[in-house]
Formats: C-alpha cells, sequence, structure tokens
C-alpha cells in the first residue's frame, strides 16, 4: 500500500528526536499516526539506528494485549533496550494500557530512550496523565489530510481542475486510507462508517457508558446538520426536543463533551473584539472529515458555504492557529486565527460576485479597527483576487495550497 508523506508531521518528530522530552501524537481513528511512526522509524533506519533500538508496539493488535498493563508493559520494554545507543521507543494507541503514564514516566527519565506515544482521543492526555507528565512532553495534533496533501497524494491535477479536486476531497475523504479506493463510493462509504462506528462505540460510549446510543446519534446528527451555525446547549436540548427526542441540559453538555474528546468534532467558542475577552455562550462546531458529515446527514444543497467553512477551520487548526469566532456588536467575523505572531482575521463564503453579499461579508472585516491582516476567502475563480482597502480576497482553493497565511 502507497503510504502518504506528512511532511509537517514527520519534520515535529525530527525536530525532537533525542531531546529529553516525550512525543505525544494525538488523532482522531484513522488519521494516519500510525503510519506517522512507520514513516518515522524508516528515517531512523536510513540514519543508521539499528533496527535492535526500535521497540514498537501497537495496542490495537491483539499479539500486544498481555501488555495492557503498566508494570508488564515496562518489563517487556526494558528487557529489549539495547545498552549501545538511544532507544527509540514507539508505543501506538496506549490509551489502552492501564495507567500508561506511570510506564511513560520511567522510560522517559533513562538517558536512553526516545519516547513517542499516540492515541485516539483527547482525554488521554488529561487528568492524572497530565499531572505526571507535566512539562515532560510536546503534543502534535493530528488531522487526516489537507487539501493540499490529497492534491499532492492523488493524480487528479494532470485532468481535473482544483475546483473538481476539492469536490472529490470533499466526497472521497480526507481519511488517508480513502486515496487506495478513491472513486469506489460504496468501498469508501463502508470504510467511513466503520471509522464512525469505532469513534461512537469505543471512544465516547465505551468511554461514558451512554445506554441511549440513538439518543446520541440524533444528537451527532443534529451536530453534523448545523456545522457552522452558532449554538448552545440549551439551543440543541430544546431544538432535539422539540422534534421528539427529549434531552435535558446535562446530557447534551456530557455527549458533548465526549464527542469532542473523541475528536469526532471541534468547537470554536465566541471572541468579543472590542472587548478582547471569551463569551460562554454559544460556540460553533466543526467536523473532522466533510465525507463523515455527508455520510450522516445526507448533501443538502445549501451547505457548500459551511463545509467550506469547515474547511477552513480545520485548515488554520493545522496552521497552529487557536481559532475563535468573532463577535461583535452587529454581526460576526468568522474566524480570528491566533498565534504567537498575532493575530488574522477571516471570512469565509461560498461567493461573493453578488455585490450585496461582498459588501455584507466585508462590513464585520471593516468595523475592526487594528492592523492585523484580513482576509475574505471564496470559491469565486472570476475576480478571486482583489484588495478591499487592505482587506485581500483569495481563491479559498489557492490559500489551502500555500505553505503559510
Amino acid at each position: 500500500m502507497r503510504l502518504i508523506p506528512r511532511k509537517n508531521y514527520l519534520d515535529f518528530l525530527k525536530r525532537h528526536k533525542d531531546k529529553q522530552i516525550i512525543k505525544v501524537v494525538s488523532g482522531i481513528r484513522r488519521c494516519g499516526k500510525s503510519t506517522l511512526f512507520h514513516l518515522f522509524k524508516e528515517e531512523l533506519l536510513k540514519e543508521g539506528v539499528n533496527r535492535e533500538n526500535i521497540i514498537s508496539i501497537n495496542f490495537e493488535d491483539l499479539d500486544y494485549e498481555a501488555l495492557q498493563d503498566y508494570r508488564t508493559l515496562y518489563k517487556y520494554v526494558i528487557e529489549r533496550m539495547q545498552n549501545d545507543g538511544m532507544n527509540y521507543i514507539f508505543l501506538d494507541e496506549i490509551q489502552h494500557v492501564t495507567e500508561f503514564e506511570k510506564a511513560v514516566d520511567s522510560l522517559f527519565i533513562k538517558d536512553n530512550a526516545d519516547v513517542y506515544i499516540t492515541g485516539s482521543n483527547a482525554y488521554f492526555m488529561s487528568g492524572e496523565l497530565a499531572t505526571v507528565l507535566s512539562g515532560r512532553y510536546v503534543e502534535l495534533k493530528m488531522l487526516p489530510l489537507s487539501f493540499k496533501e490529497f492534491c499532492e497524494s492523488s493524480n487528479l491535477s494532470h485532468n481535473h481542475s482544483l475546483s473538481e479536486i476539492y469536490e472529490k476531497y470533499l466526497t472521497d475523504s480526507s481519511f488517508p486510507y480513502t486515496m487506495q479506493i478513491s472513486g469506489k463510493q460504496p468501498d469508501i462509504k463502508e470504510y467511513l462508517e466503520g471509522i464512525y462506528n469505532s469513534v461512537i462505540l469505543k471512544d465516547v460510549v465505551g468511554r461514558l457508558r451512554i445506554s441511549d446510543v440513538k439518543m446520541l446519534q440524533s444528537l451527532i446528527k443534529y451536530v453534523f446538520a448545523n456545522v457552522g451555525s452558532l449554538m448552545s446547549i440549551n439551543k440543541i436540548s430544546n431544538s432535539m426536543t422539540s422534534f421528539g427526542r427529549k434531552i435535558d441540559n446535562k446530557t447534551v453538555e456530557r455527549y458533548l463533551t465526549g464527542l469532542l474528546d473523541s475528536l469526532l468534532i471541534y468547537q470554536a467558542d465566541r471572541f468579543d473584539v472590542k472587548g478582547k475577552e471569551l463569551l460562554k455562550l454559544n460556540s460553533k462546531y466543526y467536523v473532522a472529515d466533510a465525507a463523515l458529515r455527508y455520510l450522516i446527514v445526507g448533501r443538502k444543497g445549501q451547505d457548500t458555504g459551511h463545509i467550506l467553512e469547515n474547511v477552513i477551520y480545520l485548515e488554520l487548526i493545522r496552521r497552529g492557529y487557536e481559532v475563535y469566532v468573532g463577535a461583535l456588536k452587529n454581526g460576526e467575523i468568522d474566524f480570528i486565527a491566533k498565534n504567537s505572531e498575532g493575530i488574522c482575521y477571516f471570512q469565509v463564503s461560498e461567493s461573493t460576485m453578488d455585490e450585496s453579499v461582498l459588501k455584507r461579508e466585508l462590513q464585520p472585516l471593516k468595523s475592526v479597527n487594528d492592523n492585523y491582516p484580513k482576509y475574505l476567502l471564496t470559491l469565486d475563480e472570476i475576480n478571486s483576487e482583489a484588495d478591499y482597502d487592505g482587506i485581500r480576497k483569495i481563491n479559498a482553493l489557492k490559500w489551502l495550497l500555500e505553505d503559510t497565511i
């Protein structure tokens, strides 16, 4: 099977190689974490690392089921560590190991151990683990393929337009394996159903011990159908109840937490642009993969704008930004992207060829009186680039192919 190089993620591992710090890779199931480890191990071998100095365990493999106790795991690894040179220890899907942080911490303090771990949810790096390993790890938050990775890994660019490739990206899915079955929609559907069921049953239902799985699925369908729309826990509860699925606020909050921890969905909180503070009420939610959303809610004629917004949100996360919804007195800015270098503002619209739509999309950006960059991203191919008093209009697909903003 052809492996897709994930350059930015590989660079992260290379950058931290041999440093006295634990490398943590988190990401939704099947986003490519195990493949990333495989590619990195190949790099180590090319650099001259002896195969005996690479210890690799995938805890979703039944061959290693007996190691799902931290004492047994620690003993197994220690017995295989070489005295000569650095030992590179890869522990894949480590959340299956009871109290794994104790084994990881004990390996971390060895001078000749370089430790790499993965997990398929956000909560495995919380609570006890965060306390034990505080200040001792760096985390790489991995996502499925970006649009740029999809383009570079497919052969579509030879005879397809950028917009056609984008459509394939949405329908074939951004999960790496689907590149192997591109165009085979029944196979893709079956594969995505497998991912969805694994995430729901193992990472949400199993962990939270949910008995009413149908209610959880109704909540997922509601959130998926409303990506990019402002929602509160109370609004979700009231809406679902009005549809005949009575659910209280506490249950909604509990289920949402489970879905966020599973990395199936992401939450963008509102940020008061004028007051420079986070707002507690109303957030937007985005799904980890557009094709997964289509699987659950189908395709609607008017959802293309919100799907584009979803893609842009994930790309900003990939590029290392903290992303918020900008709250204004009269209106909102789709995204405020913040990092150590500053802030960028983004409006996302399927098209602004209509003069009234253009005016509506520009107005929130014009109301912000600072000198940070402001962008309007659209799918327009005619008049795809423009400058409106410092607000740059850019074709969203071309922007997605850039390495940086």
